[in-house]
Parts: structure tokens; C-alpha cells; sequence
């Protein structure tokens, strides 16, 4: 796909929710497994996300106007577990609240589904819009209490793949959402600060390193002590450079394969960068 359409905020987006109502939904197969995980000693939980795409002007010169696509990202304060960390807004579900809030975005009080009803249709069964509009409620929610994004100004594109976490028993059910209008950031105790990532950069291969994590003995759960995983960089002007890695990276690689046919740059000749992780990453400090 021709990079220039990053820069069409009106083709964009339809693209995002034909290339998006391709793939298969697997909200209802997860939550079926989560559904049966509760009678084991070990029940996993489930939490929505929103992938936010923003259109972001940039008009250094007012005769030239240009612009693109963004992704709006959070990072995580050292309130919260993985302190530090690039996420999408969204959190835990909270089936019954969710499931009170869910006729609300169903009904098209908020707004959030009538283009994509339109559009795409409901995606699949009776069951996988019920999942998506559920975790659509709950993805909603949560935004709205982190980073004051306004429901009102979000519109569906689609699902994503599930991803299982690594280190929690939780399945993360991503969507992607695009932000209408710009909005002020007002994070909460949740949330460093809220970044805008240029889609176009995720295709400079420079942008890629290889991460090696080191588990310290209070966080070590298997007999592999060390990990190695690719991540992206992401640089701003006066900052040290943002690491995008885990299951945020994992979910914008797999948008980006389903939009765009994008394959990961081969990363073990890059640079490489390394950490160690304590017992505070699973569950924040203040």
C-alpha cells in the first residue's frame, strides 16, 4: 500500500475498517476460554484496549499544509503495574458495569458504532458483537477515566487479534478506535504523560532494536531468566528515546500486518538494549 495514504484523513480510515472486517474475530473463542479458566486455581481475566488513530496537522508553513496519522499512546506511571511502559488506553473489564454501560454505545447514545454498523455490518454472529461492543463499553470507560477522552469522540474502525500477557494471566482484547478531534490530555495517577507516534515511522527499519530483559529472582516465574524481544524506539526532541516493546508492540505489529501486508525488519543486527525487571514492575510503586 502506497505510504501516501497516511496523509488522506478521509481514505484512511475506510481502509483501516475494510482491510480491519477481513480478518476473523477471536473476542468470543477468548472469552470462552476465560469463561472456563474460572473454575481452575489459576482464572484469567480479560481487558479492553483502544488502538487510538488521530489525524495530527502539522503546518510549519501555512501554504504548505501537511499532516498524518498518529497513534495516541499512554505511558504508564510508577503508580500502576508495568510502570514505565507504552500501552493503549483501556484496562480491566468489569463484566457487570460494562455489561450496565453497553446499551448505551449499542443504542447509539454514544456514537462510537454508527459508522462501523454501517460500514462493516456486525462483523460476525450474534455473540462476537456482542464481545466486541462489550469490550468496545469497557475500552471506553477506562479511557475516559485515564486520559478524559470523551466517548463521544471515538469511532470504531475494528477489532484486533487478542494477546495473552507473558507475566499476567490476562488476555487483552484490542480495538481501534479513531479520535475524531484533538482533545486536552488530562491523565490521571495512571498515566505519565499521553505520546503521538507517527504511523510512517514504524516503517523506518532504524526505529527497530532488539530488547533483552533480565528477570531478577523476586520476578522470575520459569527457569528462563532472560528474554530477548524486538522492540521500536521511538524519539522526540529533547527526550531520551521511548521503548516500545511486549504486548502494545505485538498488537500495532499486528494492525500494521492486516492494514498494510507490513513484515517486522529483521532486528538482530541492530542495536541492542537491555533491562532488568524487579518485582515493582508487576506491581508499581509510589
Amino acid at each position: 500500500m502506497d505510504l501516501k495514504i497516511l496523509a488522506d484523513r478521509d481514505r484512511f480510515p475506510e481502509t483501516v475498517i475494510h482491510r480491519l472486517g477481513q480478518n476473523p474475530v477471536d473476542f468470543s473463542e477468548r472469552m470462552a476460554f476465560i469463561r472456563s479458566s474460572r473454575e481452575t486455581s489459576e482464572p484469567c481475566s480479560a481487558a479492553g484496549v483502544l488502538l487510538l488513530l488521530h489525524f495530527r496537522e502539522e503546518r510549519p508553513d501555512p501554504g504548505d499544509p501537511r499532516g498524518g496519522f498518529c497513534f495516541q499512546l499512554i505511558k504508564r506511571s510508577a503508580n500502576v503495574a508495568q510502570p514505565g511502559d507504552l500501552s493503549c488506553p483501556g484496562g480491566m473489564l468489569h463484566p457487570r458495569l460494562d455489561g450496565l454501560l453497553r446499551p448505551l454505545v449499542t443504542s447509539g447514545i454514544v456514537p462510537a458504532l454508527r459508522a462501523y454498523r454501517r460500514s462493516s455490518g456486525r462483523n460476525g454472529d450474534e455473540d462476537t458483537w456482542k464481545n466486541v461492543t462489550l469490550f468496545l463499553t469497557n475500552a471506553l470507560r477506562e479511557s475516559w477515566e485515564e486520559i478524559r477522552l470523551s466517548p463521544f469522540n471515538v469511532r470504531l474502525l475494528g477489532p484486533l487479534p487478542c494477546h495473552s500477557l507473558v507475566l499476567f494471566r490476562r488476555t487483552i482484547f484490542p480495538l481501534v478506535g479513531l479520535v475524531r478531534k484533538a482533545f486536552p490530555f488530562r491523565p490521571n495517577s495512571e498515566v505519565e504523560r499521553v505520546l503521538e507516534i507517527p504511523l510512517k515511522s514504524f516503517f523506518a527499519e532504524d526505529n527497530y532494536a532488539q530488547y533483552v530483559i533480565d528477570m531478577s529472582d523476586s520476578i522470575g516465574r520459569e527457569e528462563r531468566a532472560t528474554w530477548q524481544f524486538p522492540c521500536f524506539l521511538h524519539r522526540e526532541e529533547g527526550r531520551d528515546p521511548e521503548i516500545l516493546w511486549g504486548a502494545t508492540f505485538h498488537i500495532i505489529l499486528r494492525f500494521l500486518e492486516i492494514v498494510f501486508a507490513f513484515r517486522l525488519p529483521d532486528v538482530q543486527s541492530g542495536p541492542v538494549l537491555r533491562r532488568t525487571l524487579h518485582h515493582d514492575y508487576l506491581t508499581g510503586h509510589r
